[in-house]
């Protein structure tokens, strides 16, 4: 055996691999965002090998769970009762207890009640274990047909108007492209505040991911507003991309903020090529003002 596969075999010996004993500590498992069979190997032995699993919606999480024939003890987590049970858990944390916590869907944490109790397990140097997967954010990109060597998160948006509008002023002149959650009802809102605030950018709506209606539709904002304005929200669960601002968005001004961000914690030829990739300006006159900037120290 290679120095190599003994160190993947400790690897699935510590973090429970097939037929092996799981450590202490909480793992945060991520499960389909629609089709069942999105569900990794890794995340199977995990969920069939801790003491108990932590879901937001335990009717949920059963299903999954009855779908492996997988028998485990299952206890709801979720904003309404996290500050009353999160003590209890941690303290069964601290006592040697092999935790799983999932989401409904995807990845645990994003947009997630989840962050606290992580946060705090961490904070009390408890083991903290991902077992990646699906999610939903990552499906999105791939099929927007939108960049994807920088992304924005930012979750879901207030519901109203006024403070939706607010909320998005910051990111008009966020670098790359934009990734939001919204429930159906107020997508075609959505949608038209989105083009109100950030221009008539190109953009997808993406829905029912993974699943058998599967559907990215594209345009620019204000063509997407419109249609679902006619036709109504559509069914399911949905993501909307939105592209990275148009380059004449981008003025030396901005180009120079951009690079002193980059320069921070990449090499100068590579800060060059994510703004002017981000940017649209090409990639030699960003890199010459790039070395101008780093001779400045910025």
């Amino acid at each position: 055996m290679t120095e190599t596969s003994r160190e993947i075999q400790g690897e699935a010996i510590r973090h429970g691999g097939k037929g092996q004993a799981l450590g202490p500590g909480l793992y945060l498992v991520s499960t389909p965002i629609g089709n069942l069979r999105d569900i990794t190997l890794r995340a199977l032995d995990v969920l069939g090998g801790v003491d108990r699993v932590l879901a937001e919606d335990t009717r949920v999480t059963r299903r999954l769970l009855d779908a492996y024939d997988l028998r485990v003890e299952l206890t709801a987590y979720h904003d309404h009762n996290g500050e009353r049970v999160r003590p209890g858990i941690l303290a069964d944390l601290r006592e040697g207890a092999r935790i799983a916590l999932v989401s409904d869907a995807g990845t645990p944490l994003v947009s997630d009640p989840g962050y606290k109790l992580a946060r705090e397990a961490i904070a009390e140097s408890v083991p903290v274990t991902a077992i990646p997967g699906a999610s939903a954010v990552l499906a999105a990109l791939t099929i927007a047909g939108l960049p994807t060597d920088c992304f924005t998160f930012a979750g879901f948006p207030p519901q109203k108007t006024g403070p939706r509008e607010a909320w998005l002023e910051p990111f008009r002149h966020v670098p790359g492209s934009l990734v939001f959650y919204e429930g159906v009802s107020r997508l075609p809102a959505m949608l038209a505040s989105l083009a109100t605030i950030l221009g008539d950018r190109p953009a997808a709506v993406c829905r029912e991911l993974t699943k058998l209606h599967e559907e990215a539709r594209r345009g620019s904002l204000s063509e997407l507003a419109a249609h679902y304005a006619e036709t109504g929200p559509p069914r399911g669960e949905v993501v909307i991309v939105v592209g990275p601002p148009a380059a004449d968005d981008w003025d030396a001004g901005r180009i120079d903020a951009a690079l002193r961000a980059a320069l921070e914690d990449m090499r100068v030829k590579e800060a060059a090529s994510h703004v002017a990739e981000a940017s649209g300006w090409s990639r030699r006159d960003v890199y010459a003002r790039a070395l101008t900037l780093k001779g400045e120290g910025r």
